[in-house]
């Protein structure tokens, strides 16, 4: 189930959704591969949804490949990954 983006202040583009409770993956549905830029952007989004509600886990939903430098930067930020 996919939730509203604006009530955690983000983009309305920003593609969220509710794994369980208290887990929330942010969706990327692109074919091209996840990038540190990206990563820090995600990382921007993620801090923002856990201000808006402490104590959730937040992840990272995606069908495209990641760097592995990216895929190593998020996991020290306590942000898991996964791939469809």
């Amino acid at each position: 189930m996919y939730l509203d983006p604006k009530k955690y202040n983000l983009n309305s583009r920003v593609l969220i959704e509710e794994k369980s409770p208290g887990h929330i993956a942010i969706v990327v549905k692109r074919k091209s591969r996840v990038i540190m830029k990206d990563g820090v952007r995600l990382l921007e989004q993620a801090i923002a949804i856990q201000k808006t509600t402490p104590n959730i886990k937040v992840s990272l939903e995606t069908y495209a490949p990641i760097c592995s430098k990216t895929k190593t930067f998020l996991l020290s930020k306590n942000i898991n990954t996964i791939i469809k």
